[in-house]
């Protein structure tokens, strides 16, 4: 009898357990739920008060007065991202699967500045990293606009990389040898002294930036630059049209996280991830 009850309690506590582990899971990866998004919400504004700590910190005259209590702060917010990252890993199925995602990482650096500040001095300044946890906002603010036009961006980058490559080699060519006979014309006399440095001028001139520490004085080398400054605006409207033409598949897409595999972007009418078949919530 006493084998039974402590099975049946067991049972209760296992079946409990799964339920509170489920309920967190919603409020804490999920953001379609008023729970889960009111939690994002205040993480969103905790990381902001955490980058207004360390920026008012590398104020001379604010750390002066107030740097004590900027730094108790700043660990009572590493306290609590540290029990929200070590939650995360409890909750999820597969925590190094978690800690090992884009998430995961931001997460982890996010944490990482003020534990090595015991140890390595002035590196406490990284902990506007956190910011990148801002990254999150896409999805608690889900309209379409935001998550959809995100996803295909990446998407049209991704299908057009390979045309995006020979772009760049045939870019990286022409700068190379009109720096080089930019250091043929001008010569070290006007500037450029080296190859290297005539090649980092075309790239300045043929990007329309124009920084001026070197220009060319001879007439064959202003005439040479202007030709390159018309290429410059030419060039530029290259990459736009050819991540453009992939710009033509348009899907409405949720933020709901798979609980297995932990990606996001499935359609809203999905009942099962279209990365690994698990059921979603």
């Amino acid at each position: 009898m006493k084998k039974i009850m402590y099975f049946w309690h067991a049972k209760v506590f296992i079946n409990m357990s799964k339920s509170i582990k489920q309920k967190l899971y919603e409020i804490i990866f999920e953001a379609d739920t008023p729970k889960g998004k009111a939690f994002d919400v205040i993480l969103l504004i905790t990381i902001l008060l955490s980058i207004v700590s360390v920026l008012l910190e590398s104020v001379e005259s604010i750390n002066y007065k107030y740097g004590d209590y900027i730094q108790w702060f700043e660990w009572v917010i590493t306290g609590l991202f540290t029990i929200e990252f070590a939650a995360r890993i409890f909750i999820v199925k597969k925590p190094i699967k978690y800690i090992f995602s884009f998430y995961g990482i931001i997460d982890l650096l996010a944490l990482l500045p003020s534990y090595l500040a015991l140890f390595i001095t002035g590196v406490s300044g990284l902990a506007v990293i956190r910011g990148l946890r801002l990254i999150r906002i896409f999805r608690i603010f889900k309209l379409s606009r935001y998550t959809n036009e995100g996803s295909v961006l990446i998407k049209a980058l991704i299908d057009s990389r390979h045309k995006l490559s020979v772009f760049l080699v045939s870019i990286l060519t022409i700068v190379t040898i009109i720096g080089a006979v930019m250091y043929i014309v001008e010569g070290p006399e006007n500037g450029f002294k080296s190859i290297p440095e005539s090649i980092y001028w075309a790239i300045v001139t043929i990007t329309t930036v124009g920084y001026g520490d070197i220009s060319p004085h001879t007439g064959l080398g202003k005439f040479i630059s202007s030709f390159l400054m018309i290429i410059g605006y030419a060039i530029i409207a290259v990459p736009t049209g050819i991540v453009g033409a992939e710009l033509n598949k348009k899907q409405k897409i949720t933020t709901q996280v798979c609980p297995e595999c932990l990606k996001e972007g499935h359609d809203y009418d999905a009942e099962f991830c279209k990365y690994c078949g698990e059921k979603l919530n």
